[in-house]
């Protein structure tokens, strides 16, 4: 019988349905079908023979290269494209894959109005410097808000009044203090935190105001987490959110970014409100104060009593504190810390034959500090935002 060379069924094939390729093991069935037909039924193929070793290199080769057709199908989706193609791919957007970040803290500064800060820097009471943009100008109240970026790359925290050293005098400039914690550098932006922005970028001109500025704040630079609330109400909210505001909780970028984007954007009749303030100009050099938040950082600290299992190593206890940890800081802005989902990350995931097999929870407590912790939640204000370090975590193990 002889071959048809179109009807081979070996190659990926795209339908309706998207595209779909044999896996290895039909390829070898099939191309070992073919061999045995050209060359008769009795040729030994097995695979210690120098034939059979053949046909298990063409079959893969075949199902690599299928492998590579599904792949370049895929990325041309932000859903399913990964790493440099998904990169590539938001660039339909205007955005880009936002590369590991510096730490950066907002500054309030005091001096003489209409004093000009050339290349600024300032120190925190360890000797690291800071800098600030280009050109800082104090207002006409003798006083501004800039953010400065830490020149010590990864995450570098600073407590709030802790970065107060001028680094750079200048005439007319009188003091600088840092009125809430420094936002700590990141690690680069991963696939699955690019895919939300994208969709969150596509909002930008959405249906409503509310999500066009939503989509804006995420598209900013060194933006890691954001939060927006908004009341169209005549009253005051539950919140303390003022009659037709908005309130942006950002975490990361420049102020003066966030303060133009959010003056550019809004709606017309609502009103910016936060604690960070900053006077915007409009075209005709009209000042306008637009307001925004950093969140509060919340410290958890977690207390868990475990009964261990054979098996049972050091090892697994610190991969229960990272797993804790981890899911804490993955928590939103204004997300409270609920005891019953925090089991699930000390329980590893519950992984089938994962490590949670080698020990029992026996107590998971939770609290805001050391002694305060119980079996409760965490409640956590609008404007807040839960943390968690491994050292905060106490993993007592039974005998």
């Amino acid at each position: 019988m002889s071959l048809d060379l179109d009807t081979l069924g070996l190659s990926a094939t795209v339908t309706a349905e998207g595209i779909s390729a044999p896996d290895y093991q039909t390829v070898l069935d099939t191309i070992t079908g073919y061999f045995q037909q050209i060359y008769g039924s009795d040729s030994y193929i097995d695979p210690d023979s120098k034939d059979g070793q053949m046909v298990a290199l063409v079959a893969l080769a075949i199902h690599d290269a299928n492998n590579t057709a599904i792949t370049v199908y895929r990325s041309f989706s932000p859903s399913t494209a990964l790493n440099d193609a998904l990169t590539s791919n938001v660039k339909i957007n205007g955005i880009s894959r936002r590369a590991a970040t510096n730490s950066t803290v907002d500054e309030l500064l005091v001096g003489e109005p209409g004093t000009i800060i050339t290349n600024g820097s300032v120190k925190d009471t360890n000797g690291i410097i800071w800098n600030f943009p280009a050109q800082v100008v104090i207002g006409i109240d003798g006083t501004a808000i800039a953010t400065a970026t830490c020149t010590t790359p990864g995450s570098v925290a600073a407590l709030a009044g802790s970065v107060n050293k001028i680094n750079t005098p200048t005439r007319g400039w009188v003091s600088a203090t840092n009125p809430l914690a420094a936002t700590v550098g990141v690690a680069a932006e991963t696939n699955a935190e690019l895919r939300v922005r994208q969709s969150q970028s596509v909002a930008l001109p959405s249906v409503t105001p509310f999500e066009a500025v939503d989509g804006a704040i995420a598209n900013i630079e060194g933006v890691t987490r954001h939060k927006l609330y908004e009341n169209d109400q005549d009253t005051p909210d539950a919140n303390g959110l003022p009659p037709h505001s908005i309130a942006a909780i950002v975490e990361g970028g420049d102020a003066t970014v966030i303060a133009n984007t959010l003056r550019g954007v809004k709606g017309q009749g609502s009103t910016p409100f936060g604690s960070t303030v900053i006077i915007v100009p409009d075209k005709y050099g009209s000042p306008h104060p637009v307001g925004f938040s950093r969140p509060v950082d919340v410290p958890v600290f977690v207390k868990i009593t475990i009964s261990p299992l054979t098996g049972y190593t050091s090892q697994v206890g610190d991969e229960i504190k990272a797993a804790v940890a981890a899911y804490i800081n993955s928590l939103a802005i204004g997300a409270s810390v609920l005891l019953s989902r925090i089991y699930s990350p000390a329980n590893l995931g519950v992984v089938s034959g994962g490590n949670s097999r080698y020990y029992d929870i026996t107590e998971l407590l939770i609290g805001t500090s050391s002694a305060g912790v119980a079996a409760t939640n965490i409640v956590i204000d609008f404007d807040h935002s839960a943390s968690c370090r491994i050292a905060d975590i106490n993993l007592e193990v039974s005998v």
